[in-house]
């Protein structure tokens, strides 16, 4: 079968190439009866730009990568809930997304940079002192974090304010009564990365329970149910008053609730739970679990947004930080 070029289509609706060109790229206004023209005789040829030209042309790949190394702690449902949303907003904006999963660090953006292979970076599981931002500052391709290292400086980046989604449950918990209080965390392996969510969510936290003069525990919880349950088990066993649990944790928050039931302590009668995690994870466990959405859909859509205006040489704000929102359901009294 014959490769229909844009001279085909070109001669097909009646114009100059460089009409079509202009029609297909968005880069020229032409009048709505041309581009009309132009797009019936596309599809009537079947016609699809050649991607290598496109880029030698314009010096873009339209294409966008997104490093998100797969480590351990990370919980892969939630992940691909941040990957589903990029992709699919890149495709708004006609790029495509290369995906990087190795946790390579700073020589891998370098090897992409190097290879000219993407126009963009948009960067995962970001650490508060993250090794890859120094060399971020130095790339030619721009770039958006999703998360805030400790120094933003000549950087962008977007997130959920963790922080302040950390407070907002200790608050919850103090409106209701309770004066002593726990945070189960993620697995002990994200804390020891330094990984920024995590930090700030304890961070947020505590200062909260200080605020509220609150007594309270914080600690790591793996994934495991047997884990849990002893980490649970023995939370009670030094403070049989803790009446109020925060999980910042998806892949353990069934298990707690489960540990709870085996322990005897029924919720939210005996113990409020609050949980930060995707909505159709708290709204799936029994009871349905109060909660701060992690809004994956809206930061991914927000980054690949952010980029894309760097890529055009728009300004951006340097810091965009989602307010977190607290859903009641029945897990909390």
């Amino acid at each position: 079968m014959k490769t229909v070029t844009i001279a085909d289509v070109a001669k097909h609706a009646g114009v100059a190439v460089s009409t079509v060109s202009y029609v297909l790229s968005g880069k020229r206004a032409i009048s709505a009866s041309t581009r009309q023209r132009v797009l019936e005789s596309v599809r009537a040829l079947g016609y699809h730009p050649n991607a290598g030209a496109r880029a030698l042309a314009s010096k873009r790949t339209n294409v966008i990568g997104l490093v998100l190394p797969l480590r351990a702690g990370m919980n892969l449902t939630v992940l691909m809930q941040f990957a589903t949303s990029v992709v699919t907003t890149a495709r708004q904006y006609d790029h495509d997304v290369l995906l990087m999963t190795a946790d390579e660090g700073p020589e891998g953006l370098r090897r992409v940079a190097a290879s000219a292979m993407v126009d963009g970076l948009l960067l995962m599981d970001v650490e508060i002192h993250d090794p890859r931002v120094p060399l971020l500052r130095e790339l030619p391709q721009p770039s958006v974090l999703i998360g805030f290292p400790a120094d933003t400086e000549g950087l962008t980046c977007v997130d959920l304010d963790f922080a302040r989604a950390g407070a907002l449950c200790a608050e919850h918990l103090a409106e209701l009564g309770h004066r002593r209080i726990a945070l189960l965390g993620a697995p002990r392996v994200v804390y020891r990365r330094g990984t920024g969510f995590a930090e700030r969510t304890l961070a947020g936290f505590t200062e909260a329970v200080r605020r509220l003069g609150l007594e309270a525990d914080a600690l790591p919880c793996e994934e495991s149910f047997d884990e849990v349950y002893e980490t649970v088990k023995g939370l009670f066993a030094a403070h049989p008053d803790l009446s109020g649990l925060v999980v910042h944790n998806e892949a353990a928050l069934g298990h707690v609730l489960a540990a709870l039931r085996l322990l005897g302590r029924r919720v939210p009668d005996d113990v409020s739970v609050v949980a930060i995690c995707p909505d159709d994870i708290a709204e799936r466990t029994s009871p349905a679990v109060t909660s701060v959405p992690i809004p994956a859909e809206d930061v991914g859509r927000q980054a690949v947004r952010l980029l894309m205006a760097k890529l055009e040489g728009e300004p951006v704000p340097r810091s965009t930080l989602l307010e977190p929102r607290l859903t009641v359901r029945e897990s909390t009294g």
